[in-house]
C-alpha cells in the first residue's frame, strides 16, 4: 500500500487550504499513493474562532473534498470541524474515497499544556474503521496518540494501520514526545502507525498563533516494530512511502504478541 502525508501549514481560510488539499492530493495521486493524510485542522488552523468555519459533512467544503476523492481515485483522510449542536464544534476526519465515506470524531481533547480544547470543541464516542481492499484501517487524532488502550482497541477491531492526523502543540520536549507516542503506539498495536502533522509555522517563516497548537512538522511513518520508516522534517512537504500492512504486521504480532499476551482478568486495586 503506498501511503502520502501532507504535512500542509493550514491558514485560517478554509478555501485556500483546500486548494493546498486539492493540489497536494493531485500529486500524490500521481505519485501512485491510495492514501492521502492530511493534518488535523486542515480546513482551518487551530487559533482562530472555530464556530464560524465548521461545515456540517454535506456542506460546501466536505463536497469538495469528496470531489477531489473521486477525481484523483484515493482515500482522502481530511481534518475539519463540524457544528457539535451545543455552541461547540467536532473536531472531525472527514474519511472519503475508494468506495469509503465516514468520519472520526476525535476521542480525547486537548486540554493540556495550557490549552482547552474542551471549551470549543465537543468530544467524539466512538472507535471508527473502515476497510480499504482488504485492510482495516483505524483512525485517531493527535492527542489521542497519549492514550495507548484506543490502538489497542482499534488493532483488536481488526487495524493493521493507524492513521493520525494532528496538529500538535509545540514547546520544550514536545518533539522528542511526538516522536516516542507515535513509535510507542506502533509497538503496543503491532500497527503500522501514519501520524501526519502540520508543519511548523517558523519553517515558512511564520509564528506561532498565541500558544494555540499550530504545528510542529515531523510527520511519522512507524512500524509495527516500532522502527522509524519514513519521516520528514519541521518544514511543509508530502510524504509517499510504501508500507506492507500483511507480513510485518504478522511477523510482529507473532513475535511481540502484546495483543494476545494482554491481562484481562485483573480485578481493581482494593
Amino acid at each position: 500500500m503506498r501511503i502520502a502525508l501532507s504535512q500542509m501549514l493550514s491558514t485560517a481560510s478554509p478555501e485556500e487550504n483546500l486548494a493546498v488539499i486539492e493540489a497536494q492530493a493531485r500529486d500524490a495521486a500521481a505519485a501512485g499513493a491510495e492514501v492521502a493524510v492530511f493534518p488535523e485542522a486542515a480546513m482551518a488552523r487551530f487559533g482562530v474562532p472555530l464556530g464560524p468555519v465548521a461545515e456540517p459533512l454535506d456542506g460546501p467544503w466536505a463536497r469538495r473534498v469528496r470531489e477531489t476523492a473521486r477525481a484523483t481515485g484515493l482515500l482522502l483522510v481530511a481534518g475539519m470541524f463540524t457544528p457539535a449542536g451545543d455552541g461547540r464544534v467536532t473536531n472531525t476526519l472527514l474519511i472519503t474515497g475508494r468506495g469509503i465515506d465516514t468520519r472520526y470524531d476525535k476521542l480525547h481533547l486537548f486540554d493540556a499544556f495550557g490549552f482547552t480544547e474542551s471549551a470549543t470543541v465537543a468530544p467524539g464516542g466512538r472507535l471508527v474503521t473502515a476497510d480499504l481492499d482488504g485492510v482495516r484501517i483505524g483512525f485517531a487524532t493527535c492527542y489521542d496518540i497519549r492514550f495507548p488502550a484506543l490502538f489497542q482497541a482499534l488493532a483488536e477491531d481488526g487495524a493493521r494501520l493507524v492513521v493520525v492526523p494532528a496538529s500538535w502543540g509545540a514547546g520544550p520536549g514536545k518533539r522528542e514526545q511526538w516522536e516516542v507516542l507515535v513509535r510507542a503506539r506502533a509497538l503496543d498495536s503491532t500497527c503500522w502507525i501514519a501520524a501526519c502533522g502540520q508543519a511548523d509555522p517558523l519553517s515558512a517563516g511564520g509564528t506561532p498563533s498565541g500558544g494555540a497548537p499550530t504545528g510542529i512538522g515531523h510527520s511519522m511513518v512507524a512500524s509495527p516494530l516500532g522502527e522509524v520508516h519514513a519521516a520528514l522534517g519541521p518544514e511543509p512537504g508530502l510524504l509517499v512511502t510504501d508500507i506492507d500492512p500483511g507480513g510485518p504486521v504478522d511477523r510482529a504480532r507473532t513475535t511481540v504478541p502484546v495483543l494476545a499476551n494482554r491481562r484481562r482478568d485483573l480485578p481493581g486495586p482494593g
